[in-house]
């Protein structure tokens, strides 16, 4: 199952708690298959599909199945190495898997913005802070061609805008600030972790344990 985020945790989750030995290793395995941060396809930009065959419904079954094994919400093609301008999310665990073929926001409240902390899975133990709008309308096809209209609004709306990124070869380091992302590097250079500080760590409070995105 999709780990279940509110709208202040990131939209990747550090390490779930309670899982068994399976499913660690089925995480562990899913992890293993994601495209991580200095490979150059992630900052490359993906193709139109043309074709909706077989192939593209077995890529999207896959996707999905990596995503919700690696507790993602969550996952673009780009992050498996494919560039094909496919993306699948599920926010919630009562939600649908939805998979979007070709997206492009059609429109996004520009002026109705929220920060937020984000994580990926192709940047290992790094969250960082995000400004995105809270509402987009987002046009794509379905895995058989048919095509879709969503409207979207908070978490929903940042993990398809954090997916279509990907897709066009941007990353959250270059959506973040310029202290953030020096940290970021730093942590991505050094194997280390690195998450932006919070309130109660500046006052010297406990209770914030800076866990970093899967």
């Amino acid at each position: 199952m999709v780990e279940v985020l509110d709208e202040d945790a990131p939209i990747e989750a550090g390490e779930p708690e309670g899982l068994d030995a399976d499913a660690l290793e089925r995480r562990s395995e899913a992890l293993a298959k994601v495209v991580k941060f200095g490979d150059p396809v992630l900052r490359s930009v993906a193709s139109a599909v043309t074709d909706f065959d077989s192939n593209l419904a077995a890529e999207v079954e896959r996707m999905v199945e990596i995503m919700r094994d690696g507790m993602g919400v969550g996952l673009a093609a780009t992050q498996l190495g494919t560039l094909r301008r496919v993306l699948v999310f599920q926010v919630g665990s009562d939600a649908p898997a939805t998979a979007l073929v070709n997206p492009e926001i059609e429109w996004s409240s520009e002026e109705d913005l929220a920060t937020a902390e984000e994580g990926c899975l192709s940047l290992p133990g790094v969250i960082v802070e995000v400004e995105r709008p809270l509402h987009i309308r987002v046009s794509a096809h379905d895995q058989s061609g048919e095509p879709l209209s969503i409207e979207a609004s908070g978490l929903e709306a940042r993990v398809i805008q954090h997916e279509v990124d990907h897709l066009d070869g941007i990353l959250t380091l270059q959506r973040t600030g310029r202290e953030q992302r020096k940290g970021a590097m730093r942590a991505l250079r050094e194997g280390e972790t690195y998450a932006p500080p919070r309130p109660e760590e500046d006052e010297g409070a406990d209770g914030a344990d800076g866990t970093p995105g899967g």
